[in-house]
């Protein structure tokens, strides 16, 4: 095997890595500072002001694998931005990890980057000019809508949202939550997945539609906290739709094609968390590593008492390894598509949150008190990192399908043997 880094793959990771550097590192008091001031959800300045010189740099919509476009449509829609591999895509995505709103700055943030593949692969043309368009420019946001609290969504043939061809309109009925996104005011579009044939083969009942969230019926309830935080000005939403009618044209590649969709679309988006999970836990062993040098306990520093080298030490393990997984994923999906890579995809986003969070629990066990306040971001990012057990799918939905192909490998050598008495 040979794991030098092609010219490319370095040349866009060193440009991101550069470019956060240069422009976003510095303004992270800035950002914090207008977050924290005045109403919580709106847009963010330096945000913005950033987004217009990485555009500008073509650091932009770099999330994109250059063959997502081709799946379904006649595509004469033109991408917007510099599209990478999913190998080339993963470097950049651990350095945008670093901080948690870089992602952003180049247009590559969740939802958004879902949606705007589901749009690219799935859309039609109108569909793409009425809404991909204003998203690859970062002029508005979206949301998608799947989850829901009445039932476990976890299996999404649960999913009880209804929606009722009526003439040329469909009519949405459902109660959705944790729909990220919905608080910010940007937010104009949302993809909704819901049941438009209860009668269908099990997999086949459910579909998805865009919903523009200024249709009348759509209501946000309330906005939801994670351990406390409530993620603004992005944030977390529940939404009743209450006899929302939608056209017909806004059905993506028709009804009964919901689940085809999602696997279309979760798929990258688990490996895009896992990606930037990563650079979250190497901010963290830094964080942890400079406290460890700096501090004075017993009459010596708490980076030469041996259970912290322990832990140092683990933590570098498990960052190497849960990185090499996680490229080998992402080379799996460039070079033979997502579907051969399920098992990969499905190992690495069980391993990557469960590695970071404990690198984070260290971090704030050696920071002390200062750990769990506001003023180091440990105790926001482990938050952050602990939905990721069970978005995209909890771990033991993963562990079952891990489980069950290492079962299959075995079948034949668990046959029963002949009776030897």
């Amino acid at each position: 095997m040979d794991f030098t880094l092609s010219q490319r793959e370095t040349e866009f990771r060193d440009r991101v890595r550069a470019f956060i550097d240069a422009e976003i590192r510095p303004r992270r008091a800035e950002h914090d500072a207008e977050a924290a001031s005045g109403e919580r959800w709106k847009v963010i300045p330096t945000i913005e002001a950033c987004k217009a010189k990485a555009r500008a740099a073509g650091l932009w919509n770099l999330f994109m694998p250059p063959h997502s476009g081709q799946a379904h449509v006649d595509d004469r829609f033109v991408f917007e931005g510099t599209q990478l591999t999913n190998l080339e895509y993963a470097l950049c995505a651990e350095e945008m990890g670093r901080i948690d709103w870089a992602a952003e700055v180049f247009n590559c943030s969740a939802p958004d980057t879902g949606n705007m593949e589901v749009l690219h692969r799935y859309g039609t043309l109108a569909q793409k000019q009425r809404w991909l368009a204003p998203l690859m420019h970062g002029e508005i946001r979206s949301a998608f809508l799947m989850t829901e609290p009445a039932v476990a969504s976890s299996d999404a043939t649960n999913i009880e949202t209804s929606m009722v061809r009526d003439g040329d309109h469909y009519v949405i009925n459902g109660r959705k939550w944790w729909s990220s996104g919905v608080g910010d005011p940007r937010c104009r579009i949302a993809i909704v997945m819901g049941k438009t044939d209860p009668d269908a083969p099990r997999h086949a009942q459910q579909s998805m539609i865009l919903v523009p969230m200024d249709t009348p019926g759509v209501t946000i309830e309330r906005m939801l906290s994670v351990y406390g935080y409530d993620h603004a000005p992005h944030g977390h939403g529940e939404v009743v739709l209450r006899d929302v009618r939608v056209p017909v044209d806004h059905m993506l590649l028709g009804e009964g094609r919901g689940f085809e969709i999602a696997q279309g679309r979760l798929g990258p988006g688990r490996i895009h968390h896992c990606m930037r999970t990563i650079g979250v836990a190497e901010t963290a062993i830094e964080a942890m590593a400079r406290r460890l040098l700096g501090r004075v306990a017993f009459g010596k520093r708490i980076a030469d008492q041996s259970v912290w080298e322990q832990r140092i030490a683990k933590a570098r393990i498990d960052i190497e390894m849960t990185r090499l997984l996680c490229l080998k994923a992402a080379d799996m999906m460039d070079r033979a598509g997502n579907k051969s890579a399920q098992l990969e995809i499905a190992m690495i986003k069980v391993a990557a949150p469960t590695m970071a969070l404990q690198i984070l629990d260290d971090a704030i066990q050696a920071h002390g008190g200062g750990g769990v306040s506001q003023d180091f971001h440990l105790a926001h990012a482990w938050a952050a990192m602990r939905t990721l057990r069970f978005a995209d799918g909890p771990d033991e939905v993963h562990n079952r399908a891990i489980a069950r192909a290492e079962f299959g490998r075995h079948a034949d050598a668990a046959a029963p043997r002949p009776d030897r008495r």
